[in-house]
């Protein structure tokens, strides 16, 4: 069940035991509806008069099950979950796209929501009409749409095309206009799912941005991302979903961290024993990829403990010119560094290269390794993804301050530290101002 309150309260969205089911094969997916177009209704003619169709049980999935949790005004709250998990689902009940099975919803205000590109324009109107159409669904006033209009149509940057039929529109523009009207046209909760992956990075900037001053304004947003920089910077809190089940609600590092570490095992090894198999092709075939703990009291990595990440491959083609790629990543898919070995002809046989990765570089957290086999020094024959993953933990720690410190690395570096003794007139300034009241 759905209710909305036009009063104000310390809640803006209030989830109480949200539920949603689908039955498999159905048309539109929704138990509750079984909508059949005419081409579907001819389709089966046939199959009744030749075949007999046996009576099978429904198949039923909850893509939402017992969902509850409160979201306060103003607040900003990252929704985050494996593709899956009922992330996209639960934003649509939200909206009232679809209705719930089960459970019940209050929403304290007018509801904007970004869920996929395209949703809530109609394609033969053009962007202008879209943009009065989308307020007046909002419950606008026209004079309150034509206030916010031109900075709209700024942001969305389509002045030119704004009396154009959006049906043809390219993907972009699409994308940015539906921004631009859902965070402009001031809906109390603003809805955002992971559409803005689809801009490039300049205009996800700009979308990070301008929901930030939205909620400066006191306007709370729930905000679907696989962004997890994204995430940490906007939201205050996050709620991990998972099989459609609220996995964890708090602090959104916290969650995230949890989240992180929940989804990504270490995997110091992979290994291929086959040649006829391994990754590549008939020049190189990738034979292993391991973390090497350089230390002997313990196999955990700390920020401070060297270790080294071995590759094995064999090389089929005497003499060719081959040369080893890496890249580090953070689980955030913020890429750390990027280095290559010595560019030289191998012989034919199976090659060994080792790359030390010195104590006192990177910082606590997650990562995963890509490897790349390149040759004639330009030309990639083959890649192969999370060939490791690892993770770092903290090391000793002088001070007070336990927190994580900011950054995909945490060098050790050189400091010097000169001291020039005062003047005796600025010793006797200082001492002077010192007694002042």
């Amino acid at each position: 069940m759905m209710e909305s309150s036009a009063t104000g309260g310390k809640n803006a969205i209030e989830v109480r035991g949200i539920g949603k089911q689908y039955r498999l094969g159905a048309a539109g997916g929704d138990r509750q509806y079984n909508y059949k177009s005419l081409r579907d209704l001819l389709s089966e003619v046939p199959r009744k008069l030749f075949r007999r169709r046996e009576a099978k049980a429904p198949q039923t999935f909850w893509a939402l099950k017992d969902v509850a949790f409160d979201v306060g005004e103003g607040e900003v709250v990252g929704l985050i979950g494996r593709n899956g998990a009922g992330k996209s689902t639960f934003l649509k009940v939200l909206s009232r796209v679809t209705d719930p099975t089960e459970g019940r919803i209050v929403l304290c205000g007018r509801v904007g929501s970004l869920l996929e590109v395209g949703t809530g324009f109609h394609p033969e109107l053009t962007g202008r009409e879209n943009i009065f159409l989308n307020g007046a669904i909002l419950g606008m006033r026209r004079a309150e749409i034509a206030r916010q209009f031109d900075e709209i149509v700024a942001f969305a940057e389509v002045e030119k095309f704004i009396d154009t039929a959006v049906k043809h529109y390219s993907s972009g523009m699409y994308l940015r206009l539906a921004f631009a009207v859902a965070a402009h046209l001031e809906p109390e909760i603003l809805l955002v799912d992971e559409v803005l992956a689809v801009g490039d990075a300049a205009f996800q900037k700009k979308c990070l941005g301008k929901m930030a001053s939205v909620s400066q304004q006191g306007r709370t947003i729930v905000f679907v991302s696989h962004n997890m920089t994204a995430l940490r910077s906007l939201c205050t809190r996050a709620v991990w979903l998972n099989e459609g089940k609220v996995m964890e609600d708090g602090p959104v590092g916290t969650v995230v961290d949890h989240y992180l570490q929940k989804n990504t095992a270490a995997n110091l090894e992979s290994r291929w024993d086959d040649p006829a198999t391994a990754p590549g092709d008939h020049r190189a075939r990738l034979h292993l990829a391991r973390v090497n703990v350089k230390s002997e009291q313990t196999d955990q990595i700390t920020v401070d403990t060297p270790f080294e990440i071995e590759f094995q491959y064999w090389n089929f083609v005497p003499g060719a010119e081959l040369n080893i790629s890496i890249f580090l990543y953070t689980l955030e898919e913020v890429c750390v560094f990027n280095i290559a070995s010595e560019f030289v002809p191998r012989p034919a046989g199976l090659i060994r290269h080792t790359v030390q990765i010195p104590g006192d570089f990177l910082n606590t957290g997650a990562y995963y390794l890509n490897f790349m086999l390149v040759t004639d020094a330009s030309k990639a024959m083959f890649m192969q993804k999370n060939v490791v993953a690892f993770e770092v933990g903290e090391g000793e720690r002088k001070g007070n301050w336990y927190g994580r410190v900011p950054g995909a690395v945490r060098p050790k570096l050189l400091w010097s530290a000169e001291t020039e003794p005062l003047s005796r007139d600025m010793s006797m300034s200082a001492a002077s101002k010192e007694g002042e009241p």
